[in-house]
């Protein structure tokens, strides 16, 4: 395939942004994503402003985890998902939609009634274990690198630490 042949946004180093399934609001649950085989993501606490909790849930297992930024244990998660874990299952719902989670997490849920409710009874049934939170410094690190993209002016211009792959096509 010849330059000729790429598509305009393959040949930036912009990326398209697959739309939130529903609306959501940022303040409760501003970092949530599907990755390394965990839902996991960044909750605000709802008695401290200043602190985070670092919550995740494991695909398969549904071992979980929570803790705040700085590694202390959420006293909410001793033995079952503490309402950080439940908010951030709600709000990844919101984010990707119900059957992208479930098939992520590899819950079963069925009927057309399936919610981040239903997911969370589905996975709390099983009477997960906690989980290692080991990951936490790495996804609110994440979290923060997010942060600083917000900071900077909208532009189609390539930015240098996301620049890793040739404007060009793959040649063969």
């Amino acid at each position: 395939m010849g330059d000729g042949a790429l598509s305009v946004w393959e040949r930036s180093s912009t990326v398209r942004v697959v739309p939130s399934a529903r609306p959501r609001k940022l303040a409760k649950v501003p970092f949530v994503e599907l990755a390394d085989g965990r839902l996991q993501g960044v909750v605000s606490s709802g008695s401290d402003i200043g602190r985070v909790y670092v919550s995740s849930v494991e695909a398969g297992t549904y071992a979980f985890s929570c803790s705040t930024n700085n590694n202390r244990p959420c006293g909410g998660a001793r033995g079952a998902f503490c309402n950080h874990i439940r908010a951030l299952i709600g709000e990844a719902v919101l984010q990707y939609g119900v059957e992208r989670v479930a098939r992520y997490l590899k819950v079963e849920v069925s009927g057309e009634e399936a919610d981040g409710h239903r997911l969370t009874v589905a996975m709390t049934s099983t009477r997960p274990p906690q989980g290692d939170k080991s990951a936490a410094a790495q996804v609110f690190s994440r979290f923060l690198r997010h942060l600083a993209y917000l900071e900077f002016t909208p532009t189609t211009a390539p930015l240098p630490e996301m620049h890793w792959f040739p404007t060009a096509g793959a040649v063969a």
